[in-house]
């Protein structure tokens, strides 16, 4: 395995019919639609839902358009993700992954949601990700430092780093997230918490999946 991957993460906002064409470069690509509506691969999806396309692939917008978040799990000296034609694709967020992560690993996408309030105790994961505040805010604790986040605020989490996380108190949170994880993961949660004390306590936050794919790369 190439000890030369990454994680980024691009916005695409596409008009009324526009299409976006992915190449055959292998890349692992994971989509979640902000807004509107998609067509890939034969299936019609709405906001609030995923899909994983390994290469080759094209996405087209429905009748009022559509904002996708696309995570690519791709090679440092990969080509520049697609952009759209019709429309704009920003890059958020790009991170350098300490590669291997395990003999073999999954692509997971899915959403937490926090209630007024809510936090994430003390934690850890077993990979990396990036994660995009859609809803709320939230403040992120990590490296003794503390930072907050609005939405279509990107951040990444290595992993191994303990992180808490401080939901905004006067209304529900959430955000979307890819995470690249062990393949025995699948199915499984990935957290682990580092003050056991914390580990049999009610915890405020829920989780969606969207995708939980085993990957080659």
């Amino acid at each position: 395995m190439s000890t030369n991957y990454e994680l980024r993460l691009i916005e695409d906002v596409l008009s009324n019919g526009a299409v976006l064409r992915f190449p055959a470069d292998g890349i692992h690509r994971a989509m979640y639609v902000v807004h509107g509506r998609i067509t890939i691969a034969g299936r019609s999806l709405a906001a609030d839902e995923g899909f994983h396309a390994h290469g080759a692939a094209e996405i087209t917008a429905g009748n009022e358009g559509a904002t996708v978040w696309r995570w690519e799990l791709a090679k440092s000296d990969a080509v520049a993700p697609a952009v759209a034609m019709d429309g704009s694709s920003t890059r958020k967020l790009t991170s350098k992954l300490a590669w291997p992560i395990a003999d073999a690993v999954l692509m997971r996408l899915d959403s937490v949601s926090f209630p007024p309030g809510g936090c994430a105790l003390l934690h850890t994961h077993q990979g990396p990700g990036i994660r995009c505040l859609i809803d709320g805010t939230i403040r992120i604790d990590t490296h003794g430092r503390s930072t907050s986040y609005g939405p279509g605020s990107p951040w990444f989490e290595a992993g191994p780093e303990p992180v808490f996380a401080q939901a905004a108190m006067d209304r529900p949170s959430r955000f979307i997230r890819v995470m690249i994880l062990p393949a025995h993961l699948k199915g499984k949660s990935s957290i682990a918490y580092v003050n056991a004390e914390d580990r049999d306590k009610p915890k405020s936050q829920s989780y969606k999946g969207f995708v939980d794919r085993p990957i080659e790369v």
